[in-house]
C-alpha cells in the first residue's frame, strides 16, 4: 500500500486556537510556571512518585468506597471492567487518569467521547511504559454546573434539538440535579424522519 501524501500543520497555524493554547503544545518557557509538569511519558515517573507521598491510602480507601457504594445505588449490574478496576483502585500501585466535562445531551459534542477514549488510551499506555504500576481511565460528569441554556440542545442532522427544562422557576442550582420529566418524549419528538425507528 503506498503511503499516503500528509501535511501536518501545526496548531499555530490553523488560526483556530488561542495564543495560550499554542504556546502551551509548544512547551514555551513562559507558560512554565503555571504548571507541575509536562503531560509526556517521562514526566511521569516524577508524578507518581509525588503522587504516593502525598495521596493517603485512608483516602484511597475512601475513595473505593465511596465508589463501590454509587454503582451499587444504580439498577443495573456493574460491569465487569468497572468492578476491576474498582478493585485495582484499592492497591497503593494504582493511579488514575481523570478527566471530565459538563452534563450534556447525549453526550454533547464528539469532544466528550474524544476525551474518554484519550483516558482509556493513556491508562493503556502508561500500564506498558510502567507495568509495576497500574493506571485506572476515571471520568468525572460535572454535575454541578449550572449553565443549563449552555447544555440544553444539541445539534443532529443539522437541526438544533432543544430541551426546554422542567418548567419556570425550577431551573436554578445544578443542571445534574434537574428533574428529566418528558425529557425524552420532548426530544425524541424532535427527531426527524430519517431517523431509524429504533432509535425512537
Amino acid at each position: 500500500m503506498a503511503a499516503a501524501n500528509c501535511i501536518t500543520l501545526p496548531y499555530a497555524a490553523t488560526g483556530a486556537f488561542s495564543g495560550l493554547l499554542t504556546d502551551y503544545i509548544a512547551a514555551s518557557p513562559a507558560l512554565a510556571p503555571f504548571y507541575n509538569r509536562r503531560p509526556e511519558l517521562a514526566a511521569f515517573e516524577a508524578q507518581i512518585a509525588e503522587k504516593k507521598a502525598n495521596y493517603s491510602s485512608e483516602a484511597r480507601q475512601r475513595l473505593v468506597a465511596d465508589l463501590r457504594a454509587q454503582y451499587a445505588d444504580l439498577s443495573s449490574e456493574v460491569p465487569a471492567a468497572v468492578a476491576a478496576n474498582l478493585d485495582l483502585l484499592a492497591k497503593d500501585t494504582t493511579f488514575t487518569i481523570t478527566t471530565g466535562h459538563q452534563l450534556n445531551l447525549f453526550t454533547g459534542p464528539l469532544y466528550f467521547v474524544y476525551k474518554i477514549v484519550t483516558a482509556i488510551k493513556l491508562s493503556r499506555q502508561l500500564k506498558a511504559e510502567y507495568p509495576q504500576y497500574d493506571f485506572v481511565p476515571v471520568y468525572w460528569l460535572a454535575t454541578e454546573d449550572h449553565d443549563f441554556a449552555e447544555i440544553n440542545h444539541f445539534q443532529l442532522f443539522g437541526k438544533t434539538l432543544s430541551w426546554a427544562g422542567p418548567g419556570e422557576g425550577r431551573l436554578g442550582g445544578p443542571v445534574g440535579r434537574l428533574p428529566l420529566d418528558g425529557l425524552e418524549a420532548e426530544i425524541l419528538a424532535q427527531l426527524p424522519p430519517e431517523v431509524p425507528a429504533a432509535f425512537k
